[in-house]
């Protein structure tokens, strides 16, 4: 795993003086997953570069530097933790609808000395009550169609500030279906980039959404009502 991290790092362009801290989060994580449903992915090497190196790629996309940022429903902390964990100079929230989740997160960040790193056991139509326009960036891994992923993270980001949504490179029509969505929430996409995972031929992407204008106040909805009716 070291020589993976190593190696992967450096075509990132990124500092591998994080490798430790990486290799202690994938053993929490590997430790957990034995009692918890966090992660289908199990082998070291696949752990360190369909997870870690995947995640730590968001940080090429844009500078986080003294920014704050949510990961919007972020799991077992993908992309938020390898992110943090290979760069401190942000500030960071991890949002997830799943407590045990949290808890987790929560374990890993006390481990690892991250006293300043603030997990949620929320819901982000929920969150965004008190938080809204609150972040420079909104970053995401979560599985959600898009049009549904961004009513949920764009009224958290403010007016010039992003959200980083991490998809499958066939995402060409997911992505054409969401842009009336993205417009009607206050954003614009930017760009659309492909990447490929160091030490790997997987390609991924990124679909960079500008916060261009602010949320309507109606939005989000609750959940019930975006998943039945998606803008």
């Amino acid at each position: 795993m070291e020589a993976l991290l190593q190696n992967g790092l450096t075509a990132l362009g990124l500092p591998a003086e994080s490798i430790p801290q990486l290799r202690r989060f994938s053993e929490l994580l590997l430790e957990k997953n034995k009692v918890m449903n966090l992660t289908a992915i199990t082998e070291e090497q696949d752990v360190a570069t369909l997870h870690l190196l995947d995640s730590a790629a968001m940080l090429t996309m844009a500078d986080f530097t003294g920014k704050k940022v949510v990961d919007v429903g972020t799991g077992a902390g993908f992309p938020g933790m390898p992110m943090r964990i290979v760069k401190e100079d942000f500030s960071l929230t991890l949002l997830d609808s799943l407590n045990k989740r949290i808890d987790f997160l929560k374990d890993c960040c006390a481990d690892l000395g991250f006293a300043d790193v603030v997990c949620v056991h929320a819901r982000a139509e929920e969150f965004a009550a008190s938080q809204r326009e609150g972040y420079d960036y909104a970053v995401s891994r979560a599985v959600a169609n898009l049009s549904m992923l961004s009513e949920l993270a764009l009224p958290l980001v403010k007016v010039g500030g992003q959200f980083l949504a991490m998809k499958s490179v066939e995402s060409e029509e997911e992505i054409a279906a969401a842009k009336s969505a993205i417009k009607t929430l206050g954003g614009k996409i930017s760009r659309v980039e492909d990447y490929t995972i160091p030490g790997t031929e997987v390609t991924h992407r990124v679909v960079v959404i500008d916060k261009v204008s602010p949320t309507p106040a109606k939005y989000p909805r609750a959940f019930a009502k975006i998943k039945k009716q998606p803008l």
